[in-house]
């Protein structure tokens, strides 16, 4: 703040920092990254919330059938795979991405879509397996926690693959700009976050499921 004295009275200025604008206008990514972020813990505390009610509730099966009786775990592992193939397929265009090159983003960005599908088709396949068993969301507090936090992580799963075809189609208009690239950075947090959290119910809800 300056100050400039005149014959009758004082009167002051404010003096703006030109670097203060130009720093936020050069580094907008600061704020969507921290956005996204606050959306993950938010996303965590959900999924914290859906594991807690299962770890309370999923033992009890109503005289039904358990989780023993239903699961394939050759089937679900493979799921599992298919899902962890993604994520390194994603950094393979995430690698392209940093040399700039647009169409092998896109091609590893499209591989990743072909997992992510089969994980979502084997999953659906399970859930329609399952009904077909009569083990529907309404048999016992066990099922109706398990398609609750496996279905949510599914639903996760197909948002993030619309989010995957639009980017494609924004690196195709538009290419590597600062935009896409702070989309891809994003969506490659996204789905690193739901590589996570799917080992957390592969272990929890499926293998101890079994053995437990």
């Amino acid at each position: 703040m300056q100050s400039t004295t005149g014959p009758t009275e004082r009167v002051y200025h404010v003096v703006e920092d030109p670097h203060a604008h130009a720093e936020h206008a050069h580094h907008p990514e600061t704020g969507t990254n921290l956005g996204f972020w606050i959306y993950l813990m938010s996303d965590c505390l959900i999924f914290a919330i859906l594991f807690a009610t299962h770890a309370v509730i999923g033992r009890n099966y109503a005289a039904g059938p358990s989780p023993a009786d239903l699961f394939d775990l050759k089937l679900i592992l493979v799921a599992t795979f298919m899902l962890l193939f993604s994520s390194i397929t994603y950094g393979f265009a995430m690698l392209n991405s940093y040399r700039n090159n647009v169409r092998g983003t896109i091609t590893w960005l499209l591989v990743t879509g072909v997992f992510g599908l089969a994980f979502l088709g084997i999953e659906i396949y399970e859930f329609q397996h399952l009904a077909h068993l009569g083990a529907t969301p309404q048999r016992s507090a066990f099922l109706s926690s398990f398609f609750t936090l496996v279905g949510t992580h599914g639903l996760h799963v197909t948002f993030g693959l619309i989010w995957l075809v639009t980017l494609v189609f924004q690196l195709k208009k538009h290419g590597l700009n600062a935009a896409n690239n702070r989309r891809l950075m994003c969506l490659s947090m996204f789905w690193h976050f739901l590589d996570v959290i799917w080992i957390g119910v592969f272990s929890y809800v499926y293998l101890m499921g079994v053995v437990g």
